[in-house]
């Protein structure tokens, strides 16, 4: 085993290979750019070197700088991590070169298969199904549309070089197909250095299941079963697990068996993983194979016992795999949800800023339960415009699905994030969603369930009851805590809805009575500053997130955000009385959604626009956002220019009514 070893990436898949490499003994060394001058993995290292500024292709996607930074620090070897430069077969022949050890498969296999063209012919002479489309690159949108025709939409639009949702759009028309090349094409060349595009048919009902391979160098493959990596949003996974709930084991063989023949016919070995889109018959065709370690790796792990990670720096080190397929099991059930800044009452734009508060639930693991967190974030750590808007990925195991889906939702529950918008309330939605809970899931599921976007939960009568009757105790607290001797009759007001409680309390436990003579037992030793109130309201247990305002708190708990206003009944009695104020008129306004960079202007000064029409894009995290009209009027006056860095809601556009 080689004795140091620098991992080419940030945030948090360098801290997971530090973790291991420093349990094994390894020395770490991080790379870091401007913006990420004080990062966890830059913490955790044993020495970290500065390789440029903060956008990527000055840092991360600089070779010659990983490389000067390699021969500084004597480093032996390179982990890629994902993204970046993992799939870049000009960086394996690099290192190469150098007499630096890569942590990845084969220079030749990297190149054949991170070209998704090459990699789909490959798959077809290995005798593994692949999805009908055009192969060959496109050189503009109208070629784009006569071979989108041609194919018979929809159709998927992709980078070759993509990956992570990057250069990816579904194409239903013409119009869509012109639009998504232009976009994809650009989105490509600024994430990947490599704007080649193709197109493929998109298969209706898909789901996304995957199988993780992993091989040495004296020519063993092997597969370590599926994951079901369906729930996406703008082709970007949400939550993935493992096993597939849709599998058999018949499927899952063949599947395994393709993505191992075509493993050996580029003469992989390391950790990769073949992408397959299956059908509702459960037909399987290959999409790609990434030839690096997956972001959803950690529930394979889960169910497997297996360290990804250690196997491929033991690979790496020319070692033989300790275990043969039959020895691939699978152990109960394992669920990955992605926390991401962005804001889903925002249709998930990104977020960014500072993070006042993250506080993780607690990782543990026993013979009934396991909660795991990976992460490459701290509280006071920041969240900047360069990078992917990953917070963390927060991992629950159960011996079965419905046990793993429980334990998530209390981890949700439990995770503090602050500072930056973030997408818990939506996991948690997702969490409870009948349709979620019963397996039956395909690529469309978001867009399918919500198609209004995310706007928050609808809690069942219980449920708010049970909000309410917290509150309630907690103002209760409150009171008896600044000694101004407690009332013992309150209103809780929750939206439209009132309850009136008469309180008897006794150490932690609260006796509620209703109006209807109705007893309630809540027990908590939640007490004034705590953020997180552990609660058993009518012996359910409930992890509530709890911020004090005005007359009540804010009460955040399964995907619902709510405002209980903890009153005297003399005073709830008034409160129908009071003005209800109105919010500020923006129409006018064409205001920037997200913190990013202006791509493009489509319109200038007098030009009236139609409803739909596109008018500028906005760049944030890597991925471009197209602005569009609302209505008909007249552009009065464009605020900005091409190039602009902007704040969340500053003006882009003003306009005037026609």
């Amino acid at each position: 085993m080689f004795t140091s070893l620098l991992i080419a990436n940030r945030g948090e898949i360098a801290c997971r290979v530090i973790r291991t490499a420093k349990r094994l003994g390894i020395r770490t060394i991080a790379v870091y750019s401007d913006a990420d001058r004080d990062a966890l993995h830059v913490k955790m290292a044993d020495e970290a070197v500065h390789i440029g500024g903060s956008a990527a292709r000055d840092s991360y996607l600089s070779i010659d700088r990983i490389i000067a930074a390699c021969k500084q620090t004597g480093a032996a070897a390179v982990h890629p991590g994902y993204g970046f430069l993992s799939e870049n077969a000009e960086f394996a022949a690099a290192l190469e070169r150098n007499g630096i050890i890569f942590v990845g498969p084969p220079t030749k296999a990297v190149e054949a298969m991170g070209d998704k063209i090459t990699s789909k012919k490959l798959a077809a002479e290995a005798g593994v199904s692949t999805v009908p489309g055009h192969m060959g690159l496109i050189a503009d949108a109208d070629e784009a549309v006569t071979i989108a025709r041609k194919v018979g939409y929809p159709v998927m639009i992709k980078a070759s070089a993509g990956g992570g949702g990057k250069g990816m759009r579904i194409a239903w028309t013409d119009a869509e197909a012109r639009e998504g090349f232009e976009r994809s094409k650009s989105e490509a060349a600024s994430s990947f250095g490599d704007d080649r595009i193709f197109i493929e048919k998109f298969v209706t009902e898909p789901r996304h299941i995957e199988i993780q391979l992993i091989g040495d160098q004296h020519g063993t493959v092997l597969y370590l079963n599926e994951r079901e990596c369906s729930i996406q949003r703008r082709n970007q996974k949400v939550i993935e697990e493992a096993p597939s709930p849709f599998l058999d084991a018949a499927t899952r063989r063949a599947m395994g068996e393709q993505a191992v023949a075509l493993a050996r016919a580029v003469g992989y070995f390391s950790a990769g993983t073949v992408e397959f889109i299956v059908d509702k018959d459960r037909n399987f065709y290959f999409l790609e194979m990434n030839t690096r370690l997956q972001v959803e790796h950690p529930v394979t792990e889960l169910i497997t016992g297996l360290d990804l990670v250690e196997l491929m720096l033991r690979v790496a080190a020319g070692e033989t795999l300790p275990l043969a397929q039959q020895d691939v099991g699978i152990d109960g059930w394992a669920i990955e949800s992605r926390l991401y800044a962005e804001d889903p009452y925002r249709n998930f734009l990104p977020s960014t800023g500072r993070l006042t508060r993250y506080r993780p639930p607690a990782e543990e693991r026993d013979a009934e339960h396991a909660v795991r967190n990976d992460t490459g974030v701290y509280e006071g750590g920041e969240i900047s415009t360069f990078y992917d808007p990953m917070i963390a990925k927060l991992c629950a195991w159960a011996p079965d699905r419905a046990a793993a889906i429980g334990v998530m939702q209390e981890a949700l529950d439990q995770f503090e994030v602050e500072g930056v918008g973030n997408n818990i309330p939506f996991l948690s939605a997702v969490m409870a969603q009948p349709r979620f809970r019963e397996g039956r899931l395909t690529t469309g599921y978001i867009a399918e369930e919500f198609p209004d976007g995310f706007t928050g939960v609808t809690l069942s009568a219980t449920e708010l009851t049970h909000l309410a009757a917290l509150a309630c105790v907690s103002a209760y607290a409150l009171d008896t805590r600044s000694h101004t001797g407690p009332e013992k009759r309150r209103a809780v007001l929750i939206g439209a809805d009132r309850w009136d409680f008469a309180v008897r309390a006794d150490g932690i436990e609260y006796w509620l009575t209703d109006g209807a003579g109705k007893k309630l037992l809540v027990e908590t030793g939640w007490k004034p500053g705590l953020s997180l109130a552990i609660a058993r309201v009518d012996g359910e247990l409930h992890h509530v997130r709890v911020d004090r305002v005005t007359a009540g708190f804010r009460l955040r708990w399964r995907g619902a955000d709510l405002v209980a206003r903890v009153l005297w009944p003399k005073v709830a009695d008034l409160m129908p009385l009071m003005p209800v104020k109105l919010p500020p008129d923006l129409s006018k306004f064409l205001l920037c959604p997200m913190p990013g960079q202006v791509v493009r202007i489509d319109v200038r000064e007098g030009d009236v626009v139609e409803a739909g029409q596109n008018l500028a894009i906005v760049e944030a995290m890597k991925m471009e956002n197209v602005l569009r009209a609302e209505r008909r009027a007249r552009v009065s006056k464009v605020r900005v220019a091409p190039g602009a860095v902007l704040a969340v809601d500053e003006v882009i556009l003003e306009f005037e009514a026609i």
